[in-house]
């Protein structure tokens, strides 16, 4: 059985697994939904809820992290502290784009790493992402 067949769950699944380290292009799931004639707006907010928790679990993974593993994956001290320096200066805003790939999931991972505001952190990830598949709806429904 493919994602496709599941539906909305399928939708579901695919971008909250896009979320996370696996490359998946859940944009192109999402406008194979719409091209299948399933709702707008019910594929809009169950891509955004399935990535945004997905998010949530780069977060989560970041906050029980351990310094020590950073080592272990021989990231350099320098790279550690320019994530840090980041995260400091720009705070929770930086979950706004969280939905960028590759560098979204480093953006969560490293907000929970350096105990950003949790309650504001997956605010501002939820608007991200959101925002994102809005764009992709609006954008098949009026081109």
């Amino acid at each position: 059985m493919t994602a496709f067949e599941l539906g909305y769950l399928g939708l579901f699944i695919t971008c909250f697994l896009a979320a996370t380290i696996l490359p998946i292009a859940s944009e192109v799931f999402l406008i194979t939904m719409l091209a299948a004639k399933y709702d707008p707006l019910s594929s809009l907010l169950i891509a955004s809820t399935g990535n945004t928790l997905g998010s949530y679990l780069n977060f989560g993974i970041g906050y029980i992290g351990n310094p020590e593993w950073l080592k272990k994956l021989r990231v350099k001290q320098k790279t550690i502290e320019s994530w840090k320096a980041s995260i400091q200066k720009y705070g929770v805003w930086l979950a706004l784009l969280s939905w960028l790939p590759i560098v979204g999931d480093i953006i969560g991972i490293a907000l929970g790493f350096f105990r950003a505001n949790i309650f504001w952190s997956l605010i501002f990830m939820a608007i991200g992402k959101f925002i994102r598949y809005l764009v992709v709806v609006l954008v098949y429904l009026y081109w």
